[in-house]
């Protein structure tokens, strides 16, 4: 009985042992998967709050990056413009030499050339807006009209400048779509005028001047002449569309169009057979509304 009761002793600690490392095993496997999930939590936390902190990072570049550039441009227009205005102007009219003598040294008014700039040009315009003022302005144009060379590019630009500025013109008053370079590609173009003469005359259809700037310099572009049926007058405004260009399309402006004219299609940005014959047949890029 003895031998017997011991070997269920020894038994039972045997199993005992077994359990206890078994036991010990699963802490370590909680603790560790724990540890695990800890980690796994953490590794979130810092993800979101990168996130966070790079979504916080590119909205102040939003912020910042446009009024710095504004302010740099500026910046530079203003300081160029008094380099060039402000030693020009006599030492008893410069406001700095009062200031100088006031504050005891010289602070230099920031703006000073731009301002003179503009009350300069103004007492031009209102000069030339008289007898007098005309007179002299025709003199002078009848003595540039004698050179050869600046003949030809004081006419060019004083023409140029007639035409946008004035009051009823309409140049680049109205962004339009225009199929270009091929068939079934759209870019967007501005309307500079109606054609006249001589390029008119030879083509059989009403044609319009088109000015299709590039990106991201809208300055340089082509001159397209365009029938009138063939453009797509848009409803955005021609700064919009100037935006639009020079971002390259990153900025778009929204449809403030009907909900209804939006839902409608008019041209097509793909090239079918069918449609190509329809167009050499009845002209125009505009989608037939019998058309699929």
């Amino acid at each position: 009985m003895a031998i017997r009761y011991s070997s269920i002793y020894h038994f039972v600690a045997h199993d005992r042992a077994k359990v206890n490392k078994i036991a010990v095993a699963m802490s370590k496997n909680k603790r560790n998967s724990k540890a695990v999930s800890t980690e796994k939590s953490n590794g979130k936390r810092r993800a979101r709050l990168f996130r966070r902190v790079r979504g916080y990072f590119f909205a102040g570049i939003l912020v910042t990056m446009p009024l710095a550039i504004t302010f740099a441009v500026a910046r530079w227009f203003i300081l160029f413009v008094d380099s060039q205005i402000v030693p020009i102007i006599p030492s008893a009219w410069n406001p700095d030499t009062y200031l100088k003598e006031v504050v005891g040294f010289e602070i230099g008014l920031p703006g000073l050339g731009v301002v003179i700039l503009l009350i300069t040009i103004t007492l031009i315009g209102t000069l030339a807006a008289g007898f007098v003022g005309r007179y002299i302005v025709n003199l002078g144009e009848n003595i540039l009209a004698r050179m050869p060379v600046i003949r030809s590019v004081y006419s060019s630009i004083k023409q140029i400048l007639e035409t946008v500025l004035q009051q009823k013109s309409q140049a680049f008053r109205q962004a339009v779509l225009v199929e270009y370079p091929r068939r079934g590609i759209w870019a967007v173009g501005f309307i500079t005028g109606e054609t006249e003469g001589e390029v008119q005359n030879l083509t059989n259809e009403e044609v319009i001047n088109i000015f299709l700037p590039t990106t991201p310099n809208p300055t340089s572009g082509f001159l397209l002449f365009v029938p009138r049926e063939d453009l797509v007058i848009l409803s955005m405004s021609v700064e919009e569309a100037v935006k639009m260009v020079i971002s390259g399309g990153i900025v778009t402006p929204p449809d403030r169009r009907p909900i209804n004219d939006q839902k409608a299609p008019v041209v097509s940005s793909r090239t079918y057979e069918n449609l190509d014959l329809d167009r050499e047949k009845n002209g125009g890029t505009r989608l037939l509304k019998d058309k699929k």
